[in-house]
């Protein structure tokens, strides 16, 4: 059973950035959609950004060249760069792997990410 541990949330202002990590020992890259989710109070959990087999990048609209997905195969640890972050921006994130073949996914615990003046 692999196991995602995400690190990196908390309190930012308005306009500030952070950076998500997301630890995700034993998951090959090249087989797996790696994905950021968010969920806001209240709200529904969405899909942020996702890699796919290492190569094609998806964005949601309302995230579009402010963040960025990326890997670090030797270190096996996905990022989300939130760069001009926004008060609806403040959510839980949560780290997601999905192979491409067979039926896995697994999910990290989240971590809280709060913009705000």
């Amino acid at each position: 059973q692999e196991q995602l541990v995400e690190s990196g949330g908390g309190l930012v202002q308005p306009g500030g950035s952070l950076r998500l990590s997301c630890a995700a020992p034993g998951i090959i890259f090249s087989i797996y959609a790696m994905n950021w989710y968010r969920q806001a109070p209240g709200k529904q959990r969405e899909l942020v950004a996702a890699t796919i087999t290492n190569s094609a990048r998806y964005y949601a609209d309302s995230v579009k060249g402010r963040f960025t997905i990326s890997t670090d195969a030797a270190s096996n640890t996905v990022y989300l760069q939130m760069n001009s972050l926004k008060p609806e921006d403040t959510a839980v994130y949560y780290c997601n792997a999905v192979h491409q073949y067979i039926n896995k996914n697994y999910w990290g615990q989240g971590t809280q990410v709060t913009v705000s003046s």
